[in-house]
């Protein structure tokens, strides 16, 4: 039993011993001339900081000639940083004379960018192309559409890499600029005769201040032409005023006919004033015999002239119709 409990405790023991002190890292870093000691790996367990991302992160910078410690290593590791990343880009920039400091890159690194991607955009440029996809279309000042697309050579900026705009910056940017010329060229031949004057006015408009690239050429990679804008515009502006003008002529037209139907129901109405007024004659006729002031013979003569009138009337309708026929 004693023996059975001595195993377990020399078992325990030499499992705390590898975990605490992985001894494979110790002898990579002995091996590689680096100083570091068995309590430093227990320190790095204890503060629960991975010892097989700063162990071979130290190697690295010792064998590239760069002097950096264990505790901002750990530090950085600590804060949430990429160890392996910032301590690559380290090494890129040294070896590409670039002036990185070690808490210049732990600021990209933490800052979300990817720091080891902007050293060898540094080194090699980047093309971005403005729009991504398509082509950006503008209209120049005699209604045609052109639509071109450029191509923007950058470099990273290390210098603004914190609080620096993106590349999405760059592009909106550079569309900006496309649609500016395009829109102050007198004809849309004059773009494409000069397609390098859109790079030279996005140039000159200094684009990349306050982002974290330095843009280094803008070239045109594609330009065509597009629609007559200005054509549909008037064709679209014509039938609109047409639209117009026939609305403003059935709304006089809708009054002319509401003015007759008035004229109309006044006519009738007036009609009707003259009918009640020959309805009042037989009665006043009545009471003139009644009074006595109205005479037998008085009627009569009253009956002939009206019998008079009216076949002076239709003798006179006859004759118009004879006319006519002579006419016709």
């Amino acid at each position: 039993m004693p023996l059975f409990i001595i195993i377990i405790f020399f078992a325990a023991f030499f499992f705390f011993f590898v975990y605490f002190i992985p001894v494979r890292l110790w002898v990579s870093a002995i091996a590689s001339g680096v100083k570091i000691s068995l309590f430093s790996l227990i320190g790095m367990r204890l503060r629960k900081v991975d010892p097989f991302v700063i162990v071979p992160s130290i190697i690295m910078v010792h064998k590239a000639g760069i002097s950096l410690g264990s505790n901002s290593l750990e530090a950085h590791y600590l804060a949430g940083g990429d160890v392996l990343r910032v301590v690559k880009a380290l090494i890129s920039a040294d070896k590409a004379n670039l002036n990185l400091k070690f808490e210049k890159a732990c600021a990209i690194d933490l800052a979300g960018r990817d720091v080891l991607e902007a050293v060898k955009t540094s080194v090699n440029p980047m093309v971005i192309d403005a729009p991504k996809s398509g082509l950006l279309s503008a209209v120049a000042k005699d209604g045609i559409e052109v639509r071109a697309r450029a191509r923007v050579t950058v470099r990273a900026n290390i210098e603004r890499l914190v609080g620096g705009a993106t590349e999405e910056t760059i592009i909106a940017r550079v569309g900006e600029g496309i649609v500016t010329t395009i829109g102050s060229a007198a004809t849309y031949k004059a773009v494409l005769e000069n397609p390098d004057k859109i790079s030279k006015n996005v140039l000159d408009r200094g684009l990349d201040a306050g982002t974290a690239f330095e843009i280094l050429s803008i070239d045109i990679a594609d330009v065509d032409v597009g629609r007559n804008v200005g054509a549909k515009l008037q064709t679209d502006q014509a039938d609109a005023d047409l639209k117009v003008a026939q609305a403003r002529a059935e709304t006089r037209r809708a009054m002319a006919v509401a003015q007759e139907q008035e004229m109309s129901a006044r006519t009738q109405e007036m009609r009707a004033h003259v009918v009640e007024a020959e309805a009042e004659i037989p009665k006043a006729i009545a009471h003139a015999f009644r009074e006595g002031k109205l005479g037998v013979m008085d009627y009569y003569n009253i009956k002939n002239i009206q019998a008079d009138t009216t076949m002076r009337n239709q003798i006179g309708q006859n004759e118009n119709e004879v006319d006519k026929d002579k006419t016709n």
